[in-house]
């Protein structure tokens, strides 16, 4: 085996593995989200198959020929790559349980598993090819595992930076997947006694392309963050779903329509510390629900949102008639980079709504950014943002402590039977102290009889500070 030929292959495999690595994280993220489980289950699983592809491809190439193995190697991770999406499509609704950490491995395995360890086999048998004489073992194996490395490096930027925003995450395994049948089915016959079983290989790598064409994406849109879909909820309604978490309502005939129970509380509270025309920040879009309810309540009111995909932001102008809502200017950006280039004492009101269920931007959560949140509001101003939690509301208690740190008064507005079973919770966070009967006044026009805790219970929950803010590990404990 020739030089090149040898190095195109290991770069080629290892491209592919990381590939599959970036795009896995895509490809679960409409059944668990993209947090920090999701990615730890895929680098783990994918560690976990090179390492037993590395292994036993070196066994094999010991005992056999290495050149027949590579096209079959080749081949196989190929077809292991195109059967991942079609059977996420198939088993993934069943297996997923929301936050349950098996369940994110074992999606993980399904899709990344065997690719990584078929097309990890590939390296140990081309050196075992080309390695001719033991005085060039150094040489020969120090320039092919650089050549595996850029291979990698160019796969893993490749898909983070261009195909994942141009093309959809399906047809970017579908394109791998086929390049790899493609060359291992050369590879094969080039070197195989039995070179028909090679052609004869692609008939199922076709059948798998065409089904993975074929299949229903869970997605209106793919965008670089998430995976959107809109479905319609009679003549008028709309619901933006993201992921696996039904993320805004919108009626098109009425924008003072709030449908989540979370929406309403957001209502409740700016309608208990305000009146008349407000100036309002919106940390996070969605389906620009909140902006909606603003300018059609409170005429002439200002409205700055902030949201991290313009993607999101073009289906809602095409689906959601976002360019009709007035006083309404929108930044495409991170709230926690943007943030600081805002005017101090420029707000009445800033509405936190970044936040999916439990796809949570950590970063959004410290004393950090809340010291900004307090440096943009007015004196008189009001912070309220909205979380999901369950359990022992662990996440609940360290955000309330962290709000703590920077503002004088901090509420937690709910449920009273979100308290034992979880679901959406909103703090309030202000240097005035919290309104609670006339919150609950507010609440009751809206038909919510809801708990306004003035001194809620942080007992060893621990502030999150940009150095240390475990959000997941408290979202999942």
């Amino acid at each position: 085996m020739g030089t090149r030929l040898a190095g195109t292959l290991v770069f080629l495999s290892s491209a592919a593995v990381l590939l599959i690595e970036i795009l896995a994280g895509r490809l679960l993220a409409p059944y668990v989200g993209i947090t920090l489980q999701t990615f730890t289950a895929v680098i783990g699983v994918v560690l976990a198959g090179m390492a037993l592809g590395t292994w036993l491809g070196g066994k094999a190439a010991d005992r056999t020929d290495p050149r027949r193995l590579i096209g079959p190697e080749l081949f196989f991770g190929g077809l292991a790559a195109l059967l991942a999406y079609p059977t996420l499509r198939t088993l993934g609704p069943e297996l997923v349980q929301s936050g349950d950490v098996v369940a994110v491995v074992v999606l993980a395995g399904l899709v990344t598993f065997f690719p990584a360890a078929l097309l990890s086999a590939v390296n140990p048998a081309v050196v075992k090819a080309v390695l001719g004489d033991l005085e060039e073992t150094g040489r020969v194996v120090g320039r092919l595992s650089a050549l595996g490395t850029v291979g990698a490096i160019t796969g893993t930027f490749s898909a983070g930076f261009f195909l994942v925003a141009a093309l959809p995450t399906s047809v970017i395994v579908l394109l791998v997947g086929v390049i790899l049948c493609l060359v291992g089915a050369a590879t094969w016959y080039r070197w195989s006694p039995r070179r028909s079983s090679a052609l004869l290989g692609l008939v199922p790598a076709g059948v798998l392309g065409v089904a993975t064409l074929a299949l229903p994406h869970p997605c209106d849109i793919e965008t670089a963050y998430s995976c959107a879909r809109i479905e319609e909820r009679g003549p008028t309604g709309r619901l933006l779903v993201l992921d696996t978490v039904p993320n805004s309502y919108v009626d098109l005939a009425d924008p003072q329509v709030l449908a989540f129970t979370y929406t309403r509380m957001f209502a409740a509270v700016v309608d208990a510390y305000t009146s008349g025309p407000v100036d309002v920040l919106h940390i996070g879009g969605g389906g620009f629900t909140m902006p909606r309810w603003t300018s059609a309540t409170r005429p002439g009111s200002r409205n700055l949102a902030i949201e991290i995909d313009p993607a999101l932001v073009e289906l809602a102008r095409r689906h959601l008639a976002l360019d009709e809502v007035e006083g309404l200017e929108v930044l495409v950006g991170d709230a926690r980079v943007l943030l600081p280039r805002l005017s101090t004492d420029a707000f009445d009101v800033v509405l936190g709504d970044a936040f999916s269920g439990i796809v949570v931007p950590w970063h959004l959560t410290t004393v950090e950014f809340g010291q900004e949140i307090e440096r943009v509001l007015a004196p008189s101003g009001v912070y309220v943002l909205n979380l999901i939690d369950r359990g022992d509301l662990d996440f609940v208690r360290s955000e309330i402590a962290t709000l703590e740190r920077v503002f004088d008064h901090v509420a937690l507005v709910t449920l009273p039977e979100r308290l034992g079973r979880g679901g959406n919770f909103v703090l309030v966070a202000s240097s005035r102290p919290v309104p609670a009967e006339t919150i609950r006044a507010h609440a009751r026009e809206w038909g919510l009889d809801v708990v306004v805790d003035v001194d809620p219970d942080t007992l060893d929950a621990q502030p999150l500070f940009d150095d240390h803010a475990p959000v997941d590990q408290l979202l999942a404990g």
